[in-house]
């Protein structure tokens, strides 16, 4: 396979699934808030450090209020992580593949592009509670196509790994902003108000049906250890890091255990890390602390990726 095929399908996955978790961020505060008795614009400003674009934000919107995090987030073109960002990147990293995916998988990409576009230029009238259901439906569609369409072969493997990467930082973040920020005081915590942003928190990850099966009730240590270290759960960490790595195992036709490239090494020794770590080990090291490095070592696997499969030889940036 073609390098700039790979990295095309890898990308296009990545944004699709960066689109749908950016929809889950902002689902959880616009959820939160409609609960929360001391939702105030002061809240919105931690979604922009959190995913990194502060000064990005600031530079254009100055003041963090509701109105323009969500519209930065969403709607602006110039912001690289906004929904109609990475639904645009996703359309053109699909079209330059055309030949390789299948027609219903593109067919999936233009209709979400397309939907996403018909809202940007209706954003005044737009009902905001429907339009990010819509964007992660539009984002499950796309990945039931491509599973049940394409041949599970490298570029299937390569779209694979790069969704589970872009799920496992999202993952990560979400849960950073409910220990580190949203959480407006200590004096909240074990209080009512407490209990509604744990499981709005597990709302936002489509995890609080399967959190209820395996556990008697809501707890800061429960949810926290099943979004990191379950094992059957696919939008936990754990589960994103198995499976991403049983991929790239197949990309380089190695054995699990059996490590020839510094990606499979950087992967492996995070997967064994967070394998082997307990909860007490985690929060010990504290959580925003445990995340922040997990985030970290997530770019690096990205890197060494784009290092083993993508860049040209001497070091040069592919196109």
């Amino acid at each position: 396979m073609l390098s700039r095929v790979a990295d095309s399908i890898y990308w296009l996955n990545r944004y699709v699934e960066r689109a749908e978790n950016v929809a889950r961020f902002i689902d959880v505060n616009l959820n939160l808030l409609l609960d929360t008795p001391v939702g105030t614009d002061q809240q919105w400003e931690p979604l922009i450090v959190t995913t990194g674009d502060r000064d990005q934000f600031i530079e254009h919107y100055g003041e963090p209020s509701a109105e323009n995090v969500l519209r930065f987030l969403t709607f602006d073109r110039n912001s690289y992580n906004s929904i109609l960002s990475c639904v645009r990147a996703a359309r053109e990293n699909a079209r330059s593949v055309r030949e390789i995916i299948s027609s219903e998988v593109w067919e999936q990409v233009n209709s979400f592009y397309l939907m996403v576009e018909e809202a940007a230029k209706a954003e005044a009238e737009l009902d905001l509670f429907n339009f990010y259901p819509q964007v992660k439906l539009a984002s499950h569609l796309f990945s039931g196509v491509m599973d049940s369409t394409m041949s599970h072969n490298e570029g299937w493997h390569f779209g694979r790994m790069g969704r589970l990467l872009e799920r496992a930082d999202k993952t990560a973040r979400i849960l950073d902003v409910k220990y580190y920020i949203l959480l407006p005081s200590v004096n909240y915590i074990g209080t009512p108000l407490d209990d509604l942003q744990w499981i709005a928190l597990l709302k936002s990850a489509s995890a609080y049906e399967m959190y209820r099966k395996s556990h008697k009730r809501i707890s800061p240590e429960g949810v926290t250890a099943f979004l990191l270290l379950d094992r059957e759960f696919p939008r936990s960490i754990q589960y994103c890091l198995l499976q991403a790595e049983t991929s790239l195992h197949q990309i380089s036709n190695t054995s699990l255990g059996n490590c020839q490239l510094n990606s499979e090494r950087t992967l492996g020794r995070l997967r064994a890390s967070l394998e082997y770590s307990t909860l007490e080990d985690i929060m010990g090291q504290g959580l925003h602390e445990f995340l922040d490095d997990l985030q970290n070592k997530l770019n690096q696997i990205d890197s060494a990726v784009h290092q083993d499969f993508v860049a040209l030889p001497g070091g040069q940036a592919a196109p």
